[in-house]
């Protein structure tokens, strides 16, 4: 069964970006359009990892990942975290809240496949992996 990722983004070309490198390497790709939609559809579907954006309306992607670990049936789940904000501070805050990778916008489609696939292999093998810096 292919892996599910949970992509959260309120910018329709970065849900469709993401839709067109990650459905080719195998994934099933779930989408929310906001931190809340992304915490729900992550309770109902238990996906393999997420990939939240920092600013999205109703609730931010900070929010939605401190929610997310504090949750028993997602706490485990991997998350990556996108921000435009290049200030140490966000990456740090995001690092600290339990997000497994932070990437700054604009960032490479490749480095992204590269950090899912890293994490997926991870977690179905029970390791731990350090959070990466890009």
């Amino acid at each position: 069964m292919a892996p599910k990722i949970l992509v959260a983004d309120d910018q329709l070309h970065m849900l469709r970006l993401m839709q067109h490198e990650l459905e080719p390497e195998g994934y099933q790709l779930l989408q929310a359009r906001d931190g809340y939609e992304a915490v729900e559809t992550a309770l109902r579907e238990t996906p393999d990892l997420l990939v939240l954006d920092v600013m999205m309306p109703k609730m931010d992607g900070l929010t939605a990942l401190r929610r997310l670990k504090r949750e028993k049936a997602t706490r485990s789940i991997p998350i990556i975290i996108l921000t435009s904000s290049p200030h140490e501070l966000m990456r740090q805050e995001a690092e600290f809240s339990g997000a497994d990778a932070v990437l700054t916008k604009p960032f490479s489609p490749t480095r992204l496949c590269q950090e899912i696939r890293r994490l997926v292999s991870g977690r179905q093998s029970g390791e731990t992996q350090p959070a990466h810096r890009s």
